[in-house]
């Protein structure tokens, strides 16, 4: 299973309903960054995703967007596909 990587805020609800919607998917391990506690890594996450909001997800090197996103990719059945390595 690929890398994902999850800008995150506490008290985001979009961010807790990615977190389980990838669990349901059988994602374990998410590298999750908190940018409500550094303000660097909020930078960050502008400068490589061009927004400002949270959740911002990343599966590999894919930018996904958001929860919204994320959800689409489930509902299209492409979301497996970008969670494997195949």
């Amino acid at each position: 299973m690929k890398k994902v990587t999850l800008y995150t805020s506490a008290h985001c609800p979009f961010c807790l309903m990615a977190e389980r919607l990838l669990a349901r998917k059988g994602v374990t391990d998410i590298d999750k960054i908190r940018v409500d506690l550094d303000p660097q890594r909020r930078r960050e996450m502008m400068e490589r995703t061009g927004r400002r909001t949270v959740p911002q997800i990343y599966i590999g090197d894919t930018h996904v967007g958001g929860y919204q996103e994320l959800a689409a990719l489930e509902h299209q059945g492409r979301l497996d596909e970008l969670l494997n390595d195949c």
